[in-house]
């Protein structure tokens, strides 16, 4: 595997270690590209604020420290400054505008709440849910984001917790990996859950992605630089991925701020 690009920072205030750290340890590692995509600072009405990504006054901050980080090991590894972002429909196109001004280099998709998540309705995509109206939003908001061209790939596409008749799972998310396959943006294999043991990735959800033949992408969702050295279980990711004959991808093509393409190796 020569390049990640799902790893956050400690200004989200659920990771550990410096953002030189990670880079230092994907270079032992015999990483080629290493792409930092912490969770994008929101500009929320009602004065909300997020508990789980970039505060505002913080964004300036990671955005040059990463640049600052790709020129220090410039010709030793290729560093991409990313965000990880949902696609709230109501706010996405003033949010879009405003992370432009920081130059990144590309964005991934993560659903974490469907509808926003700021109103009381607000549902967070890892609980438990038997709603075929929540299953039915997550992969109508997770569509629309794809269809945007914003977004490089989708993170954790199997994060939806949903608990009710599997029968249901199957079909709908039979539907949600046939439209993302048809639109051509990778899914993820997302290594965080597979580590963890948390409800993704689905079983079911990857045998669908088999037989569809989608894009795949493996994101370590680094949160701690040893991550990046953990050989051994990401091998065992690549069995599960090769038991389902899938064989992810090799390089990516990424989209910046300015909709300009380019290609990982």
């Amino acid at each position: 595997m020569s390049f990640n690009l799902h790893t956050h920072t400690t200004r989200c205030n659920h990771a550990s270690g410096t953002d030189e750290e990670y880079v230092l340890q994907a270079i032992q590692n015999g990483y080629d590209v290493i792409g930092f995509s912490d969770h994008a600072p929101h500009i929320f009405p009602q004065g909300h604020k997020s508990g789980f990504r970039i505060p505002c006054d913080m964004a300036q901050d990671y955005a040059e420290s990463i640049r600052a980080l790709k020129e220090k090991y410039r010709g030793i590894i290729d560093i991409k400054l990313g965000f990880e972002l949902e696609y709230y429909p109501d706010l996405f196109n003033k949010e879009i505008e405003y992370l432009k001004g920081f130059e990144y280099d590309y964005l991934i998709l993560g659903q974490h709440f469907t509808d926003n998540e700021y109103e009381d309705y607000a549902k967070y995509s890892g609980s438990e849910t038997n709603s075929v109206a929540v299953l039915d939003k997550y992969i109508s908001q997770a569509i629309l984001g794809a269809k945007s061209g914003y977004f490089s790939y989708i993170a954790h596409p199997d994060l939806i917790n949903f608990v009710g008749d599997n029968d249901v799972y199957i079909k709908k998310m039979t539907h949600f990996v046939g439209r993302l396959k048809e639109i051509g943006i990778p899914l993820e294999f997302n290594f965080l859950g597979f580590t963890k043991g948390r409800n993704y990735p689905n079983d079911d959800f990857w045998k669908i992605v088999s037989s569809m033949g989608n894009d795949v992408v493996i994101g370590l969702d680094a949160h701690s630089p040893d991550v990046y050295s953990d050989k051994e279980n990401l091998q065992f990711a690549h069995e599960y991925l090769s038991k389902l004959g899938i064989e992810p991808m090799n390089s990516i093509t990424i989209t910046n701020h300015k909709s300009e393409k380019e290609i990982l190796r």
